[in-house]
């Protein structure tokens, strides 16, 4: 729940006055904090909290800045985060975990029930690191998932065994490095939107990735868009977002068809 609709629902109640809603609601919604400013009213406009990107942050920084998070929201969640900082973090607050494949640090949960289907396809085992990084922010922000792991054009037919699962997706994040070609295939199957991305999985030609890029941006297949190398946040962002809408469209279809019962 988020601190607007406790605000909103302690006014209906008549627990809190509407001269102290009235402050609250006229107060900054960021955080000063100098070296960081806290979006806390992000999660109001974009139905998303702020994400912390752990790269690169100093620990004192980075301690500060999950500890205003977690008392603001009650949960936060960061990525490219290192074992090092999991391990300087668990030491200064509860409950916090660490996933080494995806390399998300997290403080509880944002949204305990998951709903509709995202299914998340990688090319080879070597690109689970950033297939687990959208499955799990897919998962977080409340996405039911579907792994469907080392399934690259290789070996076509372990890809064409999963059909049936792909077509009943909402949306389908489709992970490559190498030739990138699994998103151009996977969009030839399915109804639904493609998110392709890149890795920076390959030998020298592969560019870091950017040979992935290219194909992906170029692909022939219709459906298929394209977020940056290596970004399986971003990806599961955005399927997130479709899946909310698709969920949203199956649940007022239902409320209709009960009405001509």
């Amino acid at each position: 729940m988020t601190k607007t609709r406790e605000i909103l629902d302690g006014v209906k109640c008549g627990d809190i006055s509407i001269d102290d809603a009235e402050r609250y609601f006229a107060g900054v919604p960021f955080e000063e904090m100098d070296y960081a400013k806290l979006d806390f009213h992000r999660k109001v406009r974009t139905g998303f909290p702020e994400v912390v990107f752990c790269q690169g942050k100093d620990d004192d920084f980075l301690v500060s800045i999950y500890k205003k998070i977690l008392e603001a929201e009650g949960c936060v969640f960061g990525t490219r985060a290192t074992q090092d900082q999991y391990e300087m973090l668990s030491g200064k607050l509860q409950g916090v975990s660490y996933d080494r494949i995806s390399r998300i640090l997290r403080v509880g949960e944002f949204a305990d029930n998951k709903v509709g289907c995202v299914a998340v396809c990688c090319a080879g085992t070597a690109d689970i690191p950033v297939a687990e990084e959208a499955a799990q922010t897919a998962e977080y922000f409340g996405t039911k998932v579907e792994r469907i792991y080392d399934v690259g054009v290789s070996g076509i037919h372990r890809l064409l065994s999963k059909t049936d699962i792909l077509q009943k997706a909402n949306c389908i994040i489709a992970i490559a490095g190498m030739e990138g070609a699994l998103a151009s295939v996977i969009g030839g199957l399915v109804s639904n939107p493609v998110i392709a991305v890149p890795t920076s999985v390959g030998y020298g030609a592969n560019m870091g990735g950017l040979s992935a890029l290219l194909t992906m941006i170029n692909s022939c297949a219709n459906g298929v868009t394209v977020v940056n190398i290596d970004n399986g946040y971003g990806a599961g962002y955005v399927a997130t977002q479709i899946n909310r809408l698709a969920v949203g469209r199956e649940d007022k279809s239902q409320l209709e068809r009960r009405q001509y019962e």
